[in-house]
């Protein structure tokens, strides 16, 4: 396991992070507010923050990590401490699978924001895809004490929630190439999505 984490901090950590920084660039306007919530050390917080300098960005986490790239405020990991509608953006990246249940702080964000909502987490679909998960799980975030539920859902299952919540995909993407060959046949192949999500 050592060797797995120094593995992800070191190189497949970075490397993640740029790319999601490229998908996630694209959804964004040039200007704005924008949470990022469950920001963790704050990297890909600070690198979306070069890509987008005319967006307003900030960050909060459960626990502020050593080392933090940016400001990072505090909450409880499920009552986000701001007014209705104080965003136009609310980020969640690979964070709602960490909560039990995932629809309350869902619900938080779509309340915090003016209404568009972007989300990176993962799909339980395809084989293995729930051991596959959890292992990644384990290398990502044991390590900095993130609880780890393992609530991963299904596609429908996600979208059959954001239609209760009033909210319409404007994007979906799976094909995210976040991990180098070969390790993406392993870690890639639909397991991770972004959606763009707004209120209908």
């Amino acid at each position: 396991m050592k060797f797995a984490d120094k593995l992800h901090g070191s190189w497949l950590g970075p490397r993640r992070v740029g790319a999601l920084v490229h998908h996630l660039a694209r959804l964004l306007p040039e200007q704005g507010s924008l949470l990022d919530v469950g920001c963790g050390d704050g990297a890909l917080t600070e690198q979306l923050g070069r890509q987008k300098p005319g967006l307003e960005i900030s960050g909060i986490d459960v626990a502020k990590r050593p080392g933090a790239r940016v400001p990072i405020g505090l909450f409880d990991g499920e009552r986000i401490p701001h007014d209705d509608q104080t965003f136009d953006h609310v980020l969640l990246v690979d964070v709602l699978h960490h909560c039990d249940p995932p629809e309350t702080l869902l619900a938080e964000a779509l309340r915090v924001t003016r209404g568009h909502l972007l989300i990176k987490d993962h799909r339980l679909e395809g084989w293995l895809a729930g051991p596959t998960l959890r292992a990644m799980d384990r290398v990502g975030n044991a390590r900095h004490g993130v609880p780890l539920p393992y609530s991963y859902w299904s596609e429908a299952r996600w979208r059959e929630t954001w239609q209760k919540l009033g909210l319409t995909v404007d994007s979906f993407e799976v094909d995210l190439r976040l991990y180098p060959p070969p390790l993406g046949l392993a870690f890639d192949r639909g397991l991770h999505f972004i959606a763009s999500l707004s209120r209908a």
